[in-house]
């Protein structure tokens, strides 16, 4: 199996599991000038509301990079529900 179909099935666990793609807007000071603000767009699937995954990716940020946060805007989406999902017994054809 590919590395890319095992990244695909786990995604798919995930999914199943209650996660959901998040997106997360961090605004950031430059560490040489902290007037300026920079921005990262970081995006994993994560458990809403508490995002779990970004709260320790941000903690990550806040113990190893120079660059202190501004601001972090967070935005998710279910991309389908476990009902929505369901394994399929035969092929029907069409003529």
């Amino acid at each position: 199996m590919a590395v890319g179909q095992r990244r695909d099935h786990r995604d798919i666990e995930l999914v199943l599991k209650g996660y959901r793609l998040a997106t997360a807007e961090i605004l950031y000071r430059m560490p040489d000038n902290l007037d300026f603000l920079q921005a990262y767009v970081w995006q994993d699937f994560d458990i809403a509301p508490d995002f779990p995954v970004l709260r320790q990716f941000l903690q990550f940020w806040e113990e190893n990079l120079d660059g202190p946060l501004h601001s972090v805007r967070v935005a998710s989406t279910q991309l389908m529900t476990p009902a929505e999902y369901r394994s399929v017994d035969g092929i029907i054809r069409m003529h």
